[in-house]
């Protein structure tokens, strides 16, 4: 282990993607493994310069408080999904450390795009950083949406620093159609033996439906909780999580949740030359189909 805040702590393997492509899910899963340990936060949002859809940083990590997010044994695993469209992420691993392991969920662009527009509007995460993304067309023109659906640019930018090998891109769609094939494909990928996943147990799907406003009640019972301290809080919190349950979404603390954002097919050919080019890039770069993908204009 290094030492504190001197050198990057061993890391082996990285969840990478973009919001709203299942990683959370799979995140949640794999932590049922004993042999796999899942960064906690699941995003750190260490070694990558894009902290979020918003914020940027590229300062070097904080390597001791890195080293912090890795609390069990077995292979570790740095879910920061934002890691795969940073351009600082590639060089910055493949420094430290060479011998990764990449999982990179990717999910059809545009219905991904849609869903990450409406996660921003319905927690007001865009007007927290001075931007204004109520217009679709807006939001898609601001790199900050469309650099994370442009995945062949991305990969392109990892492939520089690493062989194709090193990841395994799965489709977002198969961890609902095919979850156990996914997760043994993860376990060899990643070198270790196959587990028997409780998939019933795993409840972190980060949905639409989850985005309940507070309520002026919920938001005093939230302010009142954080007063409690972390070993009285700690294990309350951690057996609502492994019951999937949030006390925040509850009636009483929370409102229902914002009606669903849709676009026209005009929105939707706004991009299509853009991301119809970057698919092919993504084909030609990795080989992982991309022609049900392709926008029709």
């Amino acid at each position: 282990m290094a030492e504190l805040g001197s050198a990057a702590p061993r890391v082996d393997a990285f969840l990478l993607g973009a919001p709203k492509c299942g990683t959370t899910w799979l995140a949640e899963a794999l932590t049922q493994h004993p042999g796999i340990c899942v960064s906690n936060p699941k995003e750190p949002n260490m070694v990558a310069s894009h902290k979020g859809t918003f914020p940027r940083d590229d300062s070097e990590p904080d390597w001791g408080a890195y080293s912090a997010c890795f609390e069990g044994t077995g292979v570790r695993i740095d879910c920061s999904v934002h890691a795969l469209a940073c351009p600082v992420s590639p060089a910055r691993v493949a420094k430290h450390w060479p011998g990764a392991r990449f999982i990179v969920c990717l999910r059809e662009p545009a219905s991904r795009t849609v869903s990450h527009w409406n996660m921003v509007l319905d927690t007001k995460e865009d007007a927290a950083f001075g931007a204004d993304w109520s217009d679709f067309a807006t939001a898609w023109d601001d790199s900050r949406l469309n650099c994370d659906t442009l995945y062949g640019a991305a990969m392109v930018r990892w492939l520089d620093h690493f062989e194709r090998g090193s990841f395994l891109l799965i489709e977002a769609n198969r961890m609902r159609h095919e979850p156990g094939v996914v997760l043994a494909e993860v376990c060899a990928h990643l070198g270790i033996d196959s587990f028997d996943f409780d998939l019933d147990a795993v409840h972190n799907a980060n949905t639409a439906a989850d985005r309940r406003p507070m309520t002026p009640f919920g938001r005093l019972f939230r302010f009142a909780a954080s007063l409690l301290p972390g070993f009285i809080k700690g294990p309350i919190v951690r057996r609502l999580q492994a019951r999937g349950t949030n006390v925040y979404k509850l009636p009483v603390l929370s409102s229902a949740a914002p009606e669903k954002r849709e676009i026209s097919d005009a929105q939707r050919a706004l991009l299509a030359e853009q991301v119809n080019a970057d698919l092919a890039l993504l084909e030609d770069s990795t080989g992982f189909a991309v022609e049900q993908w392709m926008i029709q204009s």
